[in-house]
This record gives structure tokens, C-alpha cells and sequence, in this order.
């Protein structure tokens, strides 16, 4: 029997294949039917329909290939593949998955696949890395400590307290879209995982008089995701809108651990907290250094920290800032999303239109991004929506029938 490392090895050479035209056919007279060099040129030319399709998922990111490794061989699911074995292109959502779903479909007819929670975790740092540089536009600072945080988290052999991450700017701007990059590349299930959870606060906790409820329950689910899985990940939306008594009921999980030599692996936690609290402060200092003559990429954490954690502890409308989270200095990061220019909404067209399998042109995409409301009213730089409700504005563009 062939080992899982093997196995993949295999399928790649049958992507490899060389095409008919260098079996000796080309552009030379197609062989007389009946023979059998035809018969083996009609097999090739089935075959070269087959392998294309194959060709078209081998274009996907490395974290594309990782998932379906992930799903038949779980034996090496998590291992890392040579910078060479690297394949660039778009992301799953670009492309579908009808792909990756025939393939490990297929193998796992033959091979069998792992249905346990461990062998899903597939923490896939290459295809984050690339997903966060193709698909996220106009973020270079999320890009890169996001990247380096979880990857440095996640390698770290014994963590003694759970990561945490505060995203911070306006609506749209990418901060949902980041935390589920996040959950697609750390869990071959992505935010389906029984290891993640994504909470809202106006949704997940309503009622001020069921905050004791809420707390009892909030508590609950993390202890038990974190006795389930050997990583975890949570999400809280809209945490400027979180209860003080629920951010109090989530200081334990975040202050740093007794460190337990018995135990033969650490576990991990991440906890993002999303939010547009700080918004106006991070989009007020990228228009002065932009007026200053200064470019967007020359802008550096040090612009913004400071100013971004005094606006995030003085703000009267919201308990995040005042929690013993902040206070305490139990947030690793707060990461700073900044306002998106015409450029970028540009670039979010096309990726909808992309994503929905639809042809596009430099004037549709023009057309679309002038359809969103751009401020200051003087400079009309930044988008005041950065990138929502893009999606929903293609059908103004598309010719009619």
C-alpha cells in the first residue's frame, strides 16, 4: 500500500502528464480510425478533458491542496509541503468547490477519509498568507500582524494564555471578511468547524436582563469547545455592544495559565473581537498623512497605535474600552483597518463578479464603485461603506435578458 505522501505524489504526476502532442501527434495527421493508435489518442484525449478540470483546482492556493490532504490522509494532515510545491491562484470561493469536493470525493472511495475533529484542524499558513495578500485589499498592516500573530501563536510549542485580537475600523472594510479567511485556513471546515464559534453580540445576546444567562451559557460553550478541540477559535462581533458582566465572564480565559507539564500538547484558543470602535481616529490620522504627501503603504503601526487604544479607553458610549480586558492589558493586538479609496472598491467588484462566475469590464467596475458615497465631502477619498453591499450592486451593471 502507498503511503498518504505517496498517493499525492501520484496524483500530481497524472496533472503532470505531458499532452498528446508530445506522444508524437501534435500537429502531425490525427491517426486512421480503427487503429489502435487511434484508439490510444481518443484515451489521451479524454483523459487531457479529465486532467485540465484537475488542473483547474491545481491552480488554487496550497491551502486548497492541504484540505484535500487534510481529508483523505489524515495521517499527514497539518504537515508542511516544500516553498516549491506552492500553487498560486484564487481563492475556493473564487473558483467553487466543485473542485475539491470531486476530488476528495473520489479518493475517499478508495482510501477512506478522517471524520475526527483533530485531523480537520489543518492550520494552512501558506494559503493565509496568500489569500490574505490576493483577496484583501487596501489592509497592509491587518495583513501582516494578522499573519504574524497566528502563525506565531500557533507555532509556539507551549502558549501560556489564549491569543487575542481586536479589529478595529469602519463597516466594510474587512474585518468579518479577515476572521473567516481565518477560519478557512486554520479549519478544513472553516467556520462550520465544531472547533470555531462566531458570536454577535446584538444577536447572541439581546436582553440585558439575561445577561446572567448569557454569561452562564457564554462560559459554558468555551469550556466545552476547549475540552472538544485542541485548538479553538471564537469570534465576537460587534464587542463594543458586549455587556461589561459578559466581557468580565471572558478575563478568565484570556489571563495566561499555570503552565501543565503533564500534558502532552497545550491547548490553543483565539478570540477576535471585531469592531468598528476606533474607526473615526484611524480614518482621521490616514487622511492627515495622506494630505502630509505621505503613501497609504508608508503608513506603519506606529502612526496609529497609540492614538487608536486612548480613542478605544475613552470611549464614553461603549464598555470594551473600560474592561479589565483592555485595562489589563489582556489584548495582544489591536489591529487597525483602514479606510478603503476608490482603488480598492474596484478590486471588491471584481472579486464579486468573479465569485459569481460573471463576465466583467473595466467600465462596470468604474460604474460600481462610483455608486458608493465617498468623505470627507471635500477630498471624497475614503468610501463611507468600504466594501458592503458591493455584491448586491452588480445586477445595475449587467446588460438586460
Amino acid at each position: 500500500m502507498l503511503g498518504g505522501t505517496e498517493r499525492l505524489l501520484w496524483l500530481l504526476l497524472l496533472l503532470l502528464q505531458p499532452p498528446p502532442s508530445a506522444w508524437g501527434y501534435g500537429d502531425q495527421a490525427r491517426p486512421r480510425e480503427g487503429t489502435e493508435e487511434a484508439g490510444s489518442a481518443r484515451a489521451w484525449l479524454a483523459f487531457q478533458g479529465l486532467r485540465e478540470r484537475l488542473r483547474a483546482a491545481g491552480a488554487l492556493s496550497r491551502h486548497y491542496w492541504a484540505s484535500f490532504s487534510c481529508r483523505v490522509w489524515p495521517q499527514d494532515c497539518g504537515e508542511d509541503e516544500e516553498p516549491s510545491a506552492r500553487s498560486p491562484g484564487w481563492s475556493l470561493a473564487l473558483l467553487g468547490q466543485q473542485y475539491l469536493d470531486i476530488l476528495s470525493t473520489w479518493s475517499c472511495s478508495f482510501w477512506g477519509c478522517c471524520d475526527r475533529g483533530d485531523c480537520r484542524i489543518i492550520n494552512n499558513f501558506t494559503g493565509l498568507e496568500a489569500d490574505l495578500r490576493v483577496r484583501l485589499h487596501g489592509q497592509h498592516l491587518a495583513r501582516e500582524l494578522v499573519l504574524t500573530a497566528v502563525r506565531g501563536y500557533l507555532e509556539m510549542p507551549r502558549p501560556d494564555k489564549a491569543l487575542a485580537l481586536s479589529f478595529h475600523g469602519w463597516s466594510g472594510t474587512g474585518k468579518n471578511f479577515v476572521a473567516r479567511m481565518l477560519a478557512e485556513n486554520l479549519y478544513q471546515d472553516g467556520l462550520r468547524s465544531n472547533c470555531v464559534k462566531m458570536f454577535i453580540s446584538t444577536l447572541h445576546f439581546p436582553h440585558l436582563k439575561n445577561v446572567d444567562l448569557y454569561k452562564e451559557k457564554l462560559t459554558d460553550q468555551i469550556k466545552k469547545m476547549q475540552e472538544h478541540c485542541r485548538q479553538t477559535l471564537f469570534i465576537l462581533d460587534e464587542a463594543e455592544k458586549l455587556h461589561p458582566g459578559l466581557l468580565e465572564a471572558l478575563r478568565p480565559h484570556l489571563e495566561r495559565q499555570a503552565p501543565s507539564n503533564h500534558r502532552a500538547e497545550s491547548k490553543r484558543t483565539i478570540f477576535l473581537f471585531l469592531s468598528n470602535l476606533g474607526g473615526n481616529i484611524i480614518n482621521e490620522v490616514v487622511l492627515n498623512l495622506l494630505k502630509a504627501g505621505q503613501s497609504r503603504e508608508e503608513i506603519r503601526m506606529e502612526h496609529l497605535e497609540s492614538r487608536l487604544q486612548a480613542e478605544i479607553a475613552a470611549s464614553t458610549d461603549s464598555g470594551f474600552g473600560h474592561s479589565r480586558l483592555v485595562k489589563e492589558n489582556l489584548i495582544d493586538l489591536f489591529i487597525p483597518f483602514l479606510p478603503l479609496e476608490f482603488r480598492h472598491v474596484r478590486l471588491c467588484a471584481r472579486d464579486a463578479f468573479l465569485s459569481q462566475d460573471l463576465l466583467y469590464t473595466e467600465e462596470a467596475l468604474d460604474e460600481i464603485a462610483r455608486m458608493m458615497v465617498y468623505i470627507p465631502k471635500e477630498e471624497q477619498l475614503f468610501s463611507s461603506q468600504g466594501c458592503k453591499s458591493i455584491s448586491q450592486r452588480i445586477s445595475y451593471v449587467l446588460p438586460e435578458g
